[in-house]
């Protein structure tokens, strides 16, 4: 299951650059400084096994990716950060828009599929996630197969969803690169009219469904699996469909990491070695087996039951393109859903 954040940066102010740095190691003076916005309890267990696959103590700062991303872009060369362990692609995109991620060597880049990492070659996935209807079976037989349903007034009052979820906002950013802003906003009103039900995570809205508080609901499809694994599947009334054909609401983003310019050439060191063990057999393991998502590298597959990520039909997108966060918030904004 998924928990808060440790710490999270709510706004980029001098104050939140004061934020103290997560430690593993004893105190020493750190080899690597990560900004991550994976949660801490999530990621905790990696960085220890990687402090100890570097041999140097790792430190990290821990904060929602879009607002790292931002603090980042501020630092410029003055950052301490030599890695940035991003949840979503587009912050990274924002980084490699700027000029402000180091390029990742070819045997680096290769153990990844293209549609995973950057075009850029500075930036790689080393997990992805899709996005799915969780749904009621009792009151829906057949589920929608395109997120553009969702806006027929069948559906009023009936779907759950996380406005404020950096998922949620990176699936509307990538149907404002696939279909256009004019199209993006008339969906995004329709669905307003519908007046769905604002959650405040994932967690949430797949529990809303299987309690009967809503019929649908908008969510990763990793969340199904833990509570499936945790409580067993049978135990869960709520189901989870994939979209297919390319539909927008079946986006496979990713988590990943790039290495900021600016470090020196001992930490960009360990940055690299870093992102090689995040995308070695042990760590795609962990994120296969521990937190259900998708491993992307080292021939590792997915977890028992989840559908291998081959046989998904989401749209093509170039992940980097997802870094128009301002401009989806506003969107949202605008038509009052956030």
């Amino acid at each position: 299951m998924r928990r808060p954040l440790a710490r999270t940066l709510t706004a980029f102010t001098a104050a939140a650059m004061l934020l103290p740095l997560a430690g593993c190691g004893s105190g020493e003076p750190a080899g690597l400084v990560i900004y991550s916005g994976r949660n801490e309890n999530l990621v905790q267990p990696l960085i220890e096994k990687l402090e100890k696959h570097l041999g140097t103590n790792v430190e990290v700062r821990y904060g929602d990716s879009a607002e790292l991303s931002a603090q980042l872009l501020e630092e410029g060369d003055e950052t301490e950060a030599g890695l940035f362990l991003s949840q979503d692609a587009g912050a990274l995109g924002a980084l490699s828009k700027d000029q402000r991620l180091a390029p990742l060597p070819k045997t680096t880049l290769d153990k990844v599929a293209p549609a995973h990492r950057s075009s850029a070659g500075d930036w790689t996935g080393v997990s992805g996630r899709v996005r799915v209807l969780a749904y009621s079976p009792g009151d829906v037989p057949t589920p929608p197969n395109s997120v553009h349903e969702l806006v027929e007034p069948a559906w009023k009052g009936k779907i759950g969803f996380v406005p404020t979820n950096a998922s949620f906002q990176a699936f509307v950013t990538g149907m404002r690169v696939l279909e256009g802003d004019d199209a993006t906003r008339t969906w995004l009103k329709g669905l307003k009219a519908n007046d769905p039900k604002s959650y405040e995570n994932n967690l949430k809205v797949l529990e809303a469904v299987d309690k009967g508080e809503v019929s649908l609901g908008l969510i990763n499809h990793y969340y199904w699996y833990e509570q499936a694994a945790e409580k067993g599947a049978d135990k869960l009334k709520a189901k989870v469909h994939y979209l297919p054909k390319g539909d927008p609401g079946g986006l496979v983003n990713v988590a990943g990491v790039g290495i900021l310019k600016g470090a020196d050439d001992k930490q960009a060191a360990y940055a690299q070695k870093a992102v090689d063990y995040l995308l070695s057999q042990e760590s795609q393991k962990y994120f296969a087996e521990e937190t259900k998502e998708y491993p992307l590298a080292a021939g590792v597959t997915s977890a028992e039951g989840v559908p291998p990520l081959e046989s998904l039909q989401p749209p093509k997108i170039d992940l980097g393109e997802l870094d128009s966060l301002k401009e989806t918030l506003a969107m949202l904004q605008d038509v009052g859903l956030v």
